[in-house]
């Protein structure tokens, strides 16, 4: 069996949530990488950053949205020392206007995924995937990116069997 990570991004705390802003104690994306391990195994990582985002959702996004703008890079709190120990890579986050957070774009660009196999998994609030699985293809363009999975956000408690579905080749 191949050793896996699961890498994901997540925002607990004020969210945008079926049209209300309501407050979460753990983050949809963080709920789905745990519901991954569950069925394959591996390691989480979770994906950082040093500076902490406005607790308030709607700074947050205009925060968010100038960082897209600025093709910013946040620093992360922590780095794993390299990827080589890993074959398959399921990567999670939140779509923020139809990417992943750009802490998500520092996470790639600081490893070389040369032969990797990356499993992308999103929550949204009516998004889908938007353009992630494409912009995470150019990112790492020597790793094999995998259609991914997208969850809508309120959902992602009780989506352990469209989790399991999704994962039964993956393994």
């Amino acid at each position: 069996m191949s050793k896996i990570l699961i890498a994901y991004y997540s925002r607990k705390g004020q969210n945008y949530v079926n049209g209300a802003i309501k407050n979460l104690a753990k983050g949809n994306t963080e709920i789905i990488a745990e519901m991954i391990q569950r069925v394959v195994g591996g390691e989480l990582f979770e994906i950082d950053t040093v500076k902490n985002y406005p607790v308030d959702y709607t700074e947050c996004t205009e925060i968010a949205k100038l960082e897209i703008r600025q093709k910013a890079r946040p620093e992360l709190k922590n780095y794993l020392p390299s990827l080589d120990a890993y074959e398959k890579i399921f990567l999670g986050y939140p779509i923020w206007w139809s990417i992943p957070p750009m802490a998500v774009s520092t996470f790639l660009e600081r490893y070389d995924f040369s032969g990797k196999k990356i499993f992308p998994f999103a929550t949204h609030e009516g998004s889908g995937l938007g353009g992630s699985v494409n912009y995470i293809k150019k990112i790492c363009p020597t790793a094999e990116v995998f259609d991914g999975l997208a969850i809508h956000g309120a959902e992602a408690s009780s989506a352990s069997a469209q989790v399991e579905r999704w994962l039964a080749d993956k393994k």
